[in-house]
């Protein structure tokens, strides 16, 4: 936003000017313990909008510590730390947990007289939203950084007093509606998918399909594949003609590629297509965004993925595991990384789509179960992976079987489909709003109110005031005071 587009009666300042900027404080094996321990707020609690404090752990602040770094209400908390898009992540502290105190993980912003802690966070959710943080971001490794200095120096634009309380009340009326809007709709998507997994749970085992002329284990048989000698204990029986077999016995399960930075420009390397976790959904495939990764010809051809293949979710979080869908062809040229497995079925012995249906259905416990938890993240091994129980219905009843999955799970897709589209329309709507805000276009301009320059220069002089009674400065005084008395008493 340029100065051209701001408002009659606003005016620019900073964010060093509009408040105070303060990281909180270092954690250290010396704070674990000690006679002031109090609960402290780091990333993990700080959500856009809310503070989420079931999980609040606490360390020892000595008295002069705790006065530095508690909280008071009205304080904007931002993370320092996060994700590119989410960097910035702001939210109002509003006394709850109490006497509580906050760490570098984030920076805490004390707003000014002249601008409301309530309009502050309207203008760092915007920020965060449009990317406005991420300009002034240092990223390591996937994690980008937002320095307090750096933050000081962001414009910040200022309304007169009055219009900052009008479009306060305004965005809460809206963020109310949105807020029972979109709760709305993920109940009904919760509804939809849960009758769908419904559904196919009940499909998948054999439930619903006809008695068949033909008998699994036959089929196994002429594929060379070796059943399971006894049914699993932890999963359901299935009808006399079908069969339990291993992934790994029915399929050619892989890992995918490695990204090799050292070799991206080697001679003789392709540009190609790649499936990362986040495109492999519960029953779909999200190919909006597709990354593209340089690899041999060699990588090229052992890793093609083939129409019919089963992509399946090697990591992430725990209710990720084994999460996935078929590919079709949809991309020329496409492969998979290497937190994707595929498994390509040996020909005739299974449909793919049954495959599918029920790694997200009865898998996801069978996953959950027995995959290894490191610190966030929960992965599968591929020697795991190929132990998953399949159940093999006869060669005559899978093409009827994959009608009637399909057939009863129409309706439930039509309205899971519905829905996201809703939620990802009630997001656009949630960042125009707050776009619209801070370029004054949610509640009109009013000739009355005081031009907020005039608020502008009162924060300038009060930002040098507090800049000259920091405590830092006043150390810095102190020591130059009695420099002289030192060097008196060492001669």
């Amino acid at each position: 936003m340029s100065t051209a587009d701001l408002p009659a009666g606003w005016a620019w300042t900073t964010v060093a000017q509009a408040g105070r900027v303060q990281l909180g404080r270092q954690r250290a094996p010396r704070y674990h313990a000690g006679p002031h321990m109090r609960p402290y707020l780091r990333v993990a609690n700080v959500f856009e909008d809310r503070i989420d404090t079931r999980d609040v752990k606490e360390m020892n602040f000595e008295p002069a510590d705790y006065e530095m770094y508690r909280l008071k209400p009205g304080d904007i908390l931002l993370n320092e730390g996060q994700s590119p898009e989410l960097l910035g992540r702001p939210a109002m502290y509003r006394g709850e947990p109490a006497d509580a105190c906050f760490t570098n993980s984030l920076i805490r912003f004390q707003a000014h007289a002249g601008v409301l802690p309530e309009w502050a966070l309207i203008v760092f959710r915007a920020y965060m939203h449009n990317g406005r943080f991420r300009r002034e971001s240092r990223i390591t490794t996937n994690i980008a950084h937002l320095s307090a200095a750096r933050l000081k120096t962001v414009e910040f634009p200022v309304p007169p007093l009055p219009e900052q309380q009008r479009i306060v009340e305004a965005m809460q009326a809206a963020s109310q509606y949105l807020s029972k809007s979109r709760q709305a709709a993920q109940q009904a998507l919760h509804l939809a998918e849960s009758t769908r997994e419904a559904l196919i749970q009940s499909a998948i085992v054999g439930a619903a399909l006809p008695s068949c002329a033909g008998r699994a284990q036959e089929l196994l048989q002429r594929a060379g594949v070796q059943p399971l000698p006894a049914p699993p204990a932890d999963l359901p029986t299935l009808p006399a003609s079908w069969c339990w077999a291993s992934l790994g016995e029915l399929a050619a399960v892989t890992g995918g590629v490695t990204k090799d930075t050292k070799k991206q420009d080697a001679e003789g390397m392709v540009e190609v297509p790649y499936l990362r976790v986040a495109n492999v959904q519960r029953g779909y495939l999200q190919l909006d965004h597709v990354a593209r990764i340089r690899v041999t010809p060699e990588k090229l051809k052992a890793l093609h993925l083939e129409r019919g293949d089963v992509l399946m979710n090697e990591g992430g979080d725990r209710d990720k595991l084994g999460r996935g869908w078929v590919w079709d062809g949809q991309i020329d040229d496409c492969i998979h990384q290497n937190h994707v497995f595929r498994a390509r079925l040996k020909p005739g012995v299974l449909d793919s789509k049954l495959l599918s249906w029920f790694g997200n259905t009865w898998g996801r416990t069978w996953f959950e179960l027995r995959g290894k938890q490191t610190t966030n993240l929960a992965s599968i091994s591929l020697r795991t992976l190929k132990q998953l129980p399949v159940p093999v219905p006869p060669a005559d009843g899978q093409a009827a079987l994959v009608e009637y999955i399909s057939d009863a799970t129409s309706h439930a897709d039509k309205i899971i489909g519905d829905v996201r589209r809703l939620l990802i329309k009630l997001e656009a709507t949630h960042k125009s709003l707050l776009h619209a805000a801070v370029t004054g276009r949610v509640v009109p301009q009013s000739p009355g109110d005081e031009s907020a320059e005039l608020i502008v220069e009162q924060l300038r002089a009060e930002s040098a005031t507090a800049a000259a009674a920091s405590p830092r400065k006043r150390a810095a005084k102190k020591r130059a005071a009695t420099a002289p008395k030192l060097i008196e008493e060492s001669e």
